[in-house]
């Protein structure tokens, strides 16, 4: 009990320093972080499409400013002088608001996250870190805002009026839903190892060793959960050109369409510094400089390490969309009730467990490695033995059934797999032979012989 009061008062000593900045450099702060994000997002619509150019042998965007990177600048003022349509099915007071809904949530999530330690304002003698604020549960609330942004996707696609637009919104509830389940849980490990919900607590707490490393499933869980939470290649299953034209934001266009635009892109690096911030240390330095250059965590330099970390979970995000192929829609949520929710449960179990003992005075490795060697085989019988094999022979051989439209008769053996049996025939003028099975209307007066035999028209 003494203990947990000893921590509970070192996290409102260590939150102190949050809330005493007057009201303008407050407001200069989301200002700032505002400008970050819209400048982040072109940079990386631009880095997008030089890398997947490179991946496909092509140039991309060169002609617009130095090395192209004005080309999204001019991306934006293209939509925004483009005519705005509003469907005449659509409800207008939500197919207006659910962009806005969309992207405005995708801002508040980064007044929590850490760009930096403390540092001193240039000319003045006051001391401010780099984060707009903080509280003792901010990862909820990071998990809560971003939850919102659902409501301007659904919206979005229930109040155009279209079939297509509606199923995509169905679509994100589902997936977003389902991928924050497994999002929340690989957080669990996160909060036992730290101690707590606050954001820069998380990032003080990897001063030596990042999380990422000592809860390598989590972060793998977080890693996959994050591209289905945002809606990206290859799980990019609302906005499905090949089955929904494009989604929730079919019917949308101009400016509307753009702010949808803004908002998948602040939301990919609101996860990346999420991510940052919980399992690669935050603004610490990497690889340990901070061992060999004591400045490395001091000052304004920890800005490089962070965004340098956010940047590469953008590339990974970039290098999926280049070369996976998307999934099938059951698939995809096959996989996220039916693997990482599971995986995260017993992973939380098991931290959960080896915590409580560490913490109760210690624990012998070889338990330890005991119990990561069952944790392992866990793994492998999840990912390499599906239930597939098990259903199939469950249902067995399928019944015939009467032929018609628009259910045609299925075989007696079941569905047919593999390829067909190959055809093989003799010289002309000899009987031809198949391998194939004869069809429902094969008999004496069918095949090549009847053909020979059926008078000519006319």
């Amino acid at each position: 009990m003494i203990s947990s009061l000893q921590t509970i008062t070192v996290m409102v000593d260590d939150l102190s320093m949050f809330g005493q900045d007057p009201w303008w450099l407050v407001l200069t702060k989301a200002v700032i972080i505002f400008l970050i994000l819209v400048l982040l997002t072109l940079f990386n619509i631009w880095w997008e499409r030089r890398v997947v150019a490179r991946m496909q042998h092509r140039i991309g965007p060169n002609v617009h400013g130095p090395f192209g990177l004005l080309q999204s600048l001019a991306d934006g003022a293209k939509l925004m002088f483009k005519e705005d349509i509003i469907p005449k099915a659509a409800d207008k007071l939500v197919f207006v608001m659910a962009p806005i809904l969309s992207a405005v949530p995708a801002f508040v999530t980064f007044s929590v996250i850490p760009f930096g330690p403390e540092v001193g304002l240039p000319f003045t003698d006051r001391t401010t870190p780099l984060q707009l604020t903080d509280m003792p549960v901010a990862v909820l609330f990071v998990l809560a805002i971003a939850s919102i942004g659902i409501y301007g996707i659904v919206l979005g696609g229930w109040s155009s009026g279209s079939t297509y637009s509606l199923l995509g919104g169905l679509r994100s509830s589902a997936q977003m839903i389902s991928y924050e389940i497994a999002m929340g849980l690989a957080l669990v490990a996160v909060f036992l190892y730290a101690g707590s919900l606050s954001t820069s607590e998380i990032v003080a707490a990897q001063d030596d060793l990042w999380f990422g490393l000592i809860l390598a499933p989590s972060f793998v869980i977080y890693t996959i959960s994050m591209v289905g939470e945002t809606q990206r290649a290859p799980f990019d299953l609302p906005e499905a050109e090949g089955e929904l034209v494009g989604g929730f934001h079919t019917e949308y266009s101009s400016i509307k369409f753009a702010m949808f635009f803004l908002a998948e892109y602040i939301n990919m690096a609101m996860v990346s510094a999420l991510a940052t911030t919980l399992f690669l240390g935050g603004w610490h330095a990497p690889f340990w400089i901070d061992r060999v250059w004591e400045g490395a965590n001091e000052g304004y330099v920890p800005l490089i390490w962070f965004f340098g970390k956010v940047l590469f979970f953008v590339f990974i995000f970039i290098w999926l969309r280049g070369s996976l192929p998307r999934l099938r829609y059951d698939q995809f949520m096959a996989f996220g009730w039916k693997r990482l929710i599971p995986i995260a449960l017993l992973w939380i179990i098991a931290v959960a467990t080896i915590r409580a003992i560490s913490l109760d005075g210690g624990i012998d490795r070889q338990y330890l490695l005991i119990g990561i060697g069952i944790l392992a085989v866990l793994f492998l019988v999840l990912f390499f033995f599906g239930e597939d094999k098990l259903e199939e022979e469950a249902r067995g051989p399928a019944e015939a059934t009467e032929g018609g439209f628009p259910i045609p008769a299925m075989p007696s053996g079941g569905p047919v797999r593999g390829a067909a049996a190959p055809l093989t025939f003799d010289v002309p003028g000899s009987p031809v032979h198949s391998s194939a099975a004869p069809g429902p209307e094969s008999g004496p007066e069918s095949g090549p012989d009847a053909r020979k035999e059926a008078p000519a028209d006319g």
